[in-house]
């Protein structure tokens, strides 16, 4: 490996030329303008500070990765002789920044004193009726007085060159202005980028090692990163565009974020393996998981369908990450028969579903645990007479919650894993929406707000004490209906609602009923003894769900 430099003007006409490209592989523009921000100023100060080393890969006759361009960067059209395997990040800043390529912002340079090092200014842009905002930002005399000049004048070469003296005559820059911003864009194109190069005859191995264990602290490798490369350089493939192929074949994972890390973790697990980092450092992972794919995929479809069949249509109401993928995984597994062998699977799968999450199974070690039970799982969808149970299933090492451990259970939006089980669970009825009636679903959810049956004002606590903010004291309904009900009684919402409504109190009843709440003990105006009632209710429903009976 060869360390060596190039100036940022040397950089951009390679970058011009095609002769720089990123291996496909490689993760999608992430920097926040604070990023894009910090490594400008450190370019445009005097003395300089570094912006940290690239590594690249020298091409030879035949490139080892497929290749893109960098973001904003013309369309290679050749083979590049060069592919950039760290430093992405950097070097699409400087380029796309230099170049005005952002929509929605604009670099600036802001000037300050004589002997003061220049600022870095980013200003943010809106469209807004065929017109960018705001508009001042557009305009050279404006920005000029402000003192700020736009970044891409100081880009190398003749382009950046042009548009420096076209501002100045814009402004009436005078010389002393211009002979300023003239020694900033020297001082830009004389910068230099250290690299250290994999010379031609690398590996594709060693590459992909190399890449694997580079770890930069600003946007540190991800496993999903890690089994890009590995795929990529095994079969070729993206993964990048398998995912996004999943994601448009499967409607449901508009409503589940990580879905590429539900990918490789339900890929680990039928693959024999732990979801771990470890699983995914394996060479081997990449062109193992390439070849069980379409299980993947099969088994995210199905799995994703059956969450929203047990009434869990979204992440607001998924307890544990570790549900998602061994339901997955299971479905992978399950028979497609559509007669009494899929029946007994999915009979099984619901208990595994609300047995993961109403106990403590997976708080601690939850990948372990999940490969353990997955494997007696699937032993048992293959062979329903297997006499091994998971330790899922096991009542003493993971006992169901006690109906006072549910009346305890704290507020849901806290992402308390006890709190989501105890909605999810009470949407099972429907979880109709309290004023438009309209039942809970897919489409719906994400329009939902947690809303206090008993307003903390009615109970005299603050927002936030544990005594009002429990999940027995929670429905999810529409954010309309919540503004509407606002901070009344019980007793007075619900007659509002029923007036409202039309339909008389039966209709009210009904749709309070859909969310497991106790109508009457609510309109009681009892708090303890709601609460309590209503904690039976859930727990009935919990005990049916974790033995697989529908509710």
């Amino acid at each position: 490996m060869e360390a060596r430099t190039k100036n940022i003007e040397e950089w951009f006409a390679m970058i011009s030329q095609g002769q720089v490209a990123l291996p496909r592989f490689q993760r999608h523009e992430a920097w926040s303008a604070g990023q894009i921000e910090g490594v400008l100023e450190n370019v445009l100060r005097q003395p300089s500070l570094p912006i940290g080393a690239l590594l690249t890969l020298e091409v030879g006759d035949k490139e080892l990765f497929h290749s893109r361009s960098i973001v904003g960067a013309p369309p290679t059209s050749q083979r590049p002789s060069m592919h950039l395997l760290d430093g992405q990040q950097r070097m699409t800043a400087l380029w796309r920044s230099l170049h005005a390529d952002y929509d929605d912002m604009t670099i600036f340079v802001k000037l300050n004193g004589e002997d003061s090092e220049p600022d870095v200014e980013i200003v943010k842009r809106w469209p807004r009726k065929g017109i960018r905002y705001p508009v001042w930002a557009d305009d050279p005399v404006q920005q000029f007085e402000r003192s700020l000049v736009p970044i891409d004048v100081l880009c190398p070469g003749n382009a950046g060159e042009e548009r420096l003296d076209a501002w100045c005559d814009a402004v009436g820059a005078s010389n002393q202005d211009g002979r300023r911003i003239a020694k900033l864009r020297s001082r830009v194109a004389a910068y230099k980028v250290p690299f250290l190069e994999l010379p031609v005859g690398t590996s594709q191995e060693t590459a992909l090692n190399v890449f694997i264990n580079m770890n930069t602290s600003a946007s540190p490798l991800k496993d999903f990163d890690i089994v890009v490369a590995q795929l990529e350089g095994a079969v070729g493939n993206s993964l990048h565009e398998m995912v996004e192929d999943l994601k448009q074949r499967v409607p449901a994972t508009a409503h589940f974020s990580k879905i590429e890390d539900l990918t490789l973790s339900v890929g680990a697990l039928l693959l024999g393996k732990p979801p771990l980092k470890a699983t995914y450092l394996d060479l081997e992972f990449g062109k193992a998981f390439a070849e069980i794919w379409t299980d993947v995929l099969t088994g995210i479809e199905r799995g994703l369908n059956f969450l929203q069949d047990e009434g869990i249509y979204s992440d607001k109401l998924l307890p544990t990450e570790v549900a998602v993928y061994l339901v997955s995984a299971l479905w992978a597994r399950a028979p497609k028969t559509g007669g009494d062998e899929e029946g007994r699977a999915r009979t099984l799968i619901r208990k595994a579903l609300w047995r993961a999450s109403f106990t403590d199974r997976y708080l601690k070690t939850a990948a372990t645990r999940g490969y353990a039970d997955f494997v007696r799982l699937a032993e048992i969808i293959r062979d329903r007479d297997h006499p091994n149970q998971p330790e899922l299933f096991d009542e003493e090492a993971n006992p169901l919650p006690s109906v006072e451990e549910l009346a305890k259970a704290g507020w849901p939006s806290r992402k308390d894993r006890l709190a989501r089980a105890i909605i999810a669970c009470s949407m099972h009825k429907g979880g109709y929406d309290f004023a438009d009636g309209e039942k809970a679903k897919a489409t719906n959810i994400d329009r939902r707000e947690y809303h206090h049956l008993v307003p903390v004002s009615v109970l005299g606590v603050d927002r936030d004490d544990a005594y009002a903010t429990r999940a027995m004291n929670c429905a999810l309904i529409s954010w309309k209906t919540n503004r509407k009900i606002g901070a009344n009684t019980p007793m007075a919402y619900l007659q509002e609602r029923a007036k409202e409504a039309g339909l008389g109190e039966a209709e009210v009843r009904q749709r309070l009923e859909s969310h497991m709440v106790p109508y009457d003990t609510l309109k009681a105006g009892e708090y303890e003894a709601f609460i309590q009632v209503r904690a039976g209710r859930v727990h009935a429903a919990m005990v049916k769900l974790c033995t697989g009976e529908i509710v």
